[in-house]
């Protein structure tokens, strides 16, 4: 080692010179880096009461296996990168705007499907209104998206009694 640092420090060649350079640098290495297996995942309560769904309870490397994506549409596939910006966007504020339209009752995500014009929002919303006030919520909701994304809109709703119902395990 000390000869190697005695080399260093003496006056040599441009060719040797750039060895000592990069002897006096050294390599760097790091230890392998684990996967994050928290990552996307919710973080457990102390008193394990948060109610989580089942999609919810999914692990995170299991999308497209045992649970589905929240956004169904081809814009992200190889070569289509035309409107695929423009889709992300439709798709966050189509979703602001259910938070907002379905304040309280929404029980679930909101799942937003293309086919070819048709864009279908599907979610499950807890059933705290009546049969009347629920289809005024859906016709407001379509009328509204249509006219705002200038696309048909349609509302796939179904109901559940109590958010509750909807837990499929606690963490």
């Amino acid at each position: 080692m000390s000869r190697l640092l005695s080399m260093l420090q003496t006056p040599v060649g441009h060719a040797e010179a750039s060895w000592a350079l990069l002897l006096r640098r050294g390599i760097y290495t790091s230890p392998v880096a684990q996967k994050n297996i928290r990552a996307g995942q919710i973080k457990s309560s102390i008193n394990a009461n948060l109610p989580l769904t089942y999609e919810q309870a999914q692990k995170p490397h299991k999308i497209g296996v045992t649970k589905a994506w929240n956004s169904w549409n081809t814009s992200n596939l190889t070569g289509e990168t035309k409107d695929s910006a423009a889709t992300t966007l439709e798709d966050l504020f189509i979703r602001q705007f259910m938070k907002g339209t379905w304040h309280n009752y929404l029980a679930s995500e909101v799942i937003i499907k293309r086919r070819l014009n048709v864009v279908i929002v599907s979610f499950i919303a807890e059933r705290q209104l009546n049969a009347r006030n629920f289809y005024f919520l859906v016709g407001y909701t379509e009328e509204m998206l249509s006219t705002i994304l200038k696309r048909p809109i349609k509302v796939e709703l179904q109901t559940v009694r109590r958010k509750r119902d909807m837990t499929f395990k606690l963490i």
